[in-house]
């Protein structure tokens, strides 16, 4: 009987867990390093604005006793800018920024004093540090102040951030 479907019977069990998918989908997920569970998340992006607000997060950390967990947000374009095409979809443009980060922090010396770790994300920034700060239960978001007509046009990141962080957010003149 092509194209015929027999029903189930309706008492039959389940074998399956229903919520066995959502169990595998945050196994896949890579787990985040408990000895940065509560800590202070930053972004930085080596500006000045940046260094200042690393190195308020520094001493924020010292004194929670907590790790830190600096995020770079490497840069995306849509494709419409490369190929025209509809509706737009963006690509990760190789941002090597990242790995040059990672060892001008890694010869730090104002970095010994706490724990860090160097995470890379693609994307928004607002929603990818408070992706981060949610990973780790961070208590606060130290983020630098935007100058410029950028900031002014588009909105800061910092005031973008504030309006919709879960966490407390910090933003460093």
């Amino acid at each position: 009987m092509a194209g015929h479907e027999i029903p189930e019977p309706a008492d039959r069990k389940q074998v399956a867990d229903p919520l066995s998918g959502l169990r595998a989908a945050e196994q896949t997920r890579a787990s985040c390093d408990p000895a940065f569970q509560h800590g202070v998340v930053v972004g930085f992006d080596g500006s000045t604005s940046s260094e200042r607000a690393l190195a308020y997060a520094i001493g924020m950390a010292r004194r929670l006793g907590s790790g830190l967990i600096i995020v770079h947000v490497a840069n995306r374009l849509p494709t419409t800018v490369w190929a025209g095409c509809e509706p737009p979809v963006f690509v990760d443009v190789p941002d090597h920024r990242t790995e040059v980060l990672g060892l001008e922090l890694a010869c730090a010396d104002y970095l010994t004093e706490v724990p860090w770790i160097l995470v890379e994300r693609g994307g928004d920034i607002c929603h990818e540090l408070e992706e981060v700060g949610q990973e780790y239960s961070a208590d606060a978001i130290v983020v630098g102040s935007t100058h410029g007509i950028v900031g002014r046009i588009f909105g800061s990141v910092a005031g973008r951030l504030a309006r919709r962080a879960q966490r407390p957010v910090v933003v460093i003149p």
